[in-house]
């Protein structure tokens, strides 16, 4: 840590000799504090070049640049937008133009199908990709309802199934976790780390765990999971299985599938502050129970009633609660090595 503009001074009026003033006020302090002042910055920025150049340290570009020393494929897997179909109701012979917006309730989606014209059905399906990219793409079944501005001879739009395939860009703590994992867990001649690494250059993939052996020799599982640590889908799984297939050893039989989601199902009694509504409080309860379970997929073995708790009583609004039960019980819910906890249900009164 650099030294202060103070401790600076100090040392340099310690090189004058004591036959001049040297006090608060005289021509020596004043003379040395400026100059104090400015190696005190030097220093600071001297401590920023240092952590620049470490992996622990380092973040953002500085962050890319010390990854792609130990040859990091991807060096930071990009945001990716979220895709899908939606269906457009309107009348016979209006045209749904390539281009046109359709809108949740928090982005807008473009169609990416060819113009198409509606038929005698009312109702055609066409393609769409988020505007935007990353992870606020992803829409639960009917998100989609609206058209940002009217278009004639359509009436209503709604996404049949969910979107679920826009991630986040890799953040600097998960690049940082898979730069260790390589360093550390050197990936060689396609053993465990081998098939862990491969599966998580995939852009998509938020964690990896690998069975050798699973089903006799030659063989080996990869169970996923994706970067909003949900239960991977079929694309996901598809990327993955391409991928390794390109980079295997000779000879492996490798089976990618996804981790199967545990629902994690929660009622309780709360206590709220005045000024909050339930609503609004249990809307808080799941991003925060959402969060916790994300913080420990593939990391922990069980959810932690305690925890759950303790994630309620701190949430914003929240002043108690009672009866708590967690998958209708009052213990921890044991995790298996093929499963990943996900929110279902908070039932709140």
């Amino acid at each position: 840590m650099a030294d202060t503009r103070e401790t600076i001074q100090a040392r340099m009026l310690q090189n004058i000799n004591d036959s001049f003033d040297r006090s608060t006020g005289s021509f020596f302090f004043d003379a040395t504090k400026p100059v104090a002042i400015e190696l005190e910055g030097m220093g600071a920025d001297i401590d920023g070049i240092l952590d620049k150049g470490f992996a622990t340290t380092a973040t953002g570009e500085y962050l890319d640049r010390k990854v792609a020393e130990q040859g990091l494929n991807p060096p930071r897997k990009p945001a990716t937008k979220a895709t899908g179909t939606v269906q457009i109701t309107g009348q016979q012979g209006a045209t749904i133009a390539k281009g046109i917006k359709v809108a949740s309730d928090t982005v807008t989606y473009t169609v990416t199908s060819e113009t198409t014209v509606i038929g005698a059905t009312n109702i055609e399906i066409v393609s769409v990709e988020c505007d935007q990219a990353g992870s606020i793409g992803d829409a639960p079944v009917g998100a989609i309802k609206s058209f940002p501005v009217t278009i004639a001879g359509l009436s209503a739009v709604t996404n049949p199934a969910a979107f679920t395939d826009g991630y986040d860009g890799e953040s600097d703590t998960e690049l940082r976790q898979r730069y260790f994992e390589k360093v550390r867990t050197p990936p060689t001649s396609g053993n465990v780390y081998h098939y862990r690494s491969w599966a998580k250059e995939v852009t998509g993939v938020g964690d990896a765990r690998i069975f050798p052996l699973w089903n006799g020799n030659g063989t080996v599982k990869v169970v996923i999971i994706d970067s909003n640590k949900q239960p991977a889908d079929a694309e996901l799984i598809s990327d993955v299985t391409t991928h390794i297939e390109d980079v295997r050893p000779i000879g492996a039989t490798v089976t990618v599938v996804s981790a199967a989601g545990l629902s994690i199902n929660i009622v309780a009694t709360l206590t709220l502050a005045t000024g909050y509504t339930l609503n609004q409080v249990k809307g808080y309860i799941e991003t925060n129970i959402t969060n916790y379970l994300k913080s420990i997929a593939f990391i922990e073995s069980a959810v932690s009633y305690a925890r759950i708790g303790s994630t309620i009583l701190s949430t914003e609004g929240v002043l108690d609660y009672t009866g708590l039960t967690v998958n209708g019980g009052t213990s921890n819910i044991a995790v298996s090595d093929l499963q990943v906890a996900i929110l279902g249900t908070v039932t709140v009164s």
